[in-house]
């Protein structure tokens, strides 16, 4: 594995400005990764682009700031693109439309995968998300479904194609359906869900991405890591929570085979709420979880 930096984006142009602006500050105080943030490169914070969000849904495209993700995907694309040969980024968010960041700098690089571990298939049409929230769609997206201002940007859609994409940890299913989402079973998208996962073991299922990815003619694969794909026992510090997800010990597995992987080219992690973590407990899960899988 590469040198890590870790690189902060806190956008919330995918959600709305409730807390998890605040996710980068929060793990760093929680005690992330502490050696890397004293390296002369380790940490890098993008520009604040979220001072033109926008609460209102835009009338053709129905999303919520549309415009400004497509600057901000570009402009953390351009951050990472040198890093690659040299780093494994670590780009903490903010919201899930970050992902479109470095889904972007990768397709301009060349046929690249990705491993999406998020309790939601963040399917959703800009018809069917009740808020025009691109949080709930960012796969949707970066596998070329949705309005051209985001999922077409410098004409590289898809960024992703389906047949580089896993999915793994769903457990949204029944509520996807319930407002009329996509429904992801329906492409070639490989997927390990909660009942997988729970009939099989995450090992298995980790196990079979790995082959996936290495039998795959990918040059590498890109790891997004939502928060809520984590118990929401000891994560309920999300926006949209749901009952189970996977086991701290789980997660450290997941985010420690796939991150070690020689096809890894780095790494977002999203949707953690500081202002919903009163007492801090789930910010410290979730930085144990980082520290022991990308030691």
């Amino acid at each position: 594995m590469k040198p890590l930096q870790i690189i902060a984006a806190p956008s919330i142009l995918g959600l709305k400005p409730n807390g998890v602006e605040k996710l980068p500050a929060a793990l760093r105080k929680a005690g992330l990764l502490p050696a890397i943030y004293k390296t002369k490169n380790g940490y890098t914070e993008m520009p604040d682009l979220n001072a033109g969000f926008n609460p209102e849904r835009d009338e053709d495209t129905l999303l919520l700031n549309g415009p400004g993700i497509a600057a901000f995907a570009l402009r953390l694309a351009d951050t990472l693109t040198p890093l690659y040969d040299t780093y494994f980024p670590l780009v903490l968010g903010g919201d899930c439309s970050i992902l479109l960041g470095p889904a972007l700098s990768l397709k301009q690089r060349g046929r690249y995968g990705l491993v999406h571990v998020d309790a939601h298939a963040d399917f959703y049409q800009p018809s069917a998300s009740t808020l025009g929230e691109v949080a709930d769609m960012d796969l949707a997206i970066v596998s070329g479904r949705g309005p051209a201002v985001i999922s077409d940007i410098n004409s590289m859609s898809p960024y992703v194609p389906d047949e580089d994409i896993v999915q793994i940890g769903q457990r949204d299913m029944e509520e996807a359906e319930r407002y009329g989402s996509r429904d992801i079973r329906d492409t070639t998208i490989l997927r390990f869900d909660m009942d997988f996962i729970r009939r099989h073991s995450i090992n298995t299922a980790l196990q079979k991405t790995v082959a996936y990815m290495e039998q795959s003619a990918v040059q590498g694969f890109w790891i997004h890591f939502d928060a809520d794909v984590l118990s929401d026992d000891m994560m309920p510090a999300v926006e949209y929570r749901l009952p189970g997800g996977l086991t701290q010990e789980e997660a450290t597995l997941a985010i420690r085979t796939l991150s070690q992987h020689p096809k890894a080219m780095g790494m977002t992690v999203t949707i953690y709420n500081p202002l919903l973590d009163d007492d801090g407990k789930a910010g410290n899960v979730l930085t144990a979880i980082l520290n022991e899988g990308l030691a």
